[in-house]
C-alpha cells in the first residue's frame, strides 16, 4: 500500500515538474522584458535540478542526485552573471 502510493505521488511530481517546466519556458520564449527572461530561466534551471532528484528517487541511482547539484550549482552562476550584465552591462570588472 505505501509503495503504491510512493510510485504514484513520484509518477504525480514527474508530471506536474514537467508541466512546471513547460510554463518556464514558455516565460522565456514570451517575456516582453529580458528580465523576465532571466527569471524564467532561473525556474526552468530549478524544475530540471528537482526533476532529476525526482527521478533519483524513483530508480534509487545515485547519479541523478550528482547531475542535480551540478545544474544546481551553474544554473545559479548563469543567473548571477546574466543579472550582473543586466544591470552594468558587463560580466568582468
Amino acid at each position: 500500500m505505501i509503495m503504491t502510493l510512493l510510485s504514484w505521488s513520484i509518477l504525480v511530481a514527474q508530471g506536474l515538474l514537467g508541466l512546471a517546466m513547460l510554463c518556464a519556458a514558455l516565460r522565456i520564449l514570451r517575456g516582453p522584458r529580458a528580465q523576465d527572461r532571466v527569471l524564467g530561466l532561473d525556474t526552468l534551471y530549478v524544475n530540471a535540478a528537482m526533476l532529476l532528484l525526482v527521478f533519483g528517487i524513483r530508480t534509487g541511482s545515485t547519479v541523478y542526485f550528482e547531475a542535480a547539484l551540478v545544474i544546481a550549482l551553474l544554473g545559479f552562476v548563469a543567473t548571477a552573471a546574466l543579472a550582473k550584465f543586466l544591470m552594468r552591462g558587463e560580466i568582468i570588472e
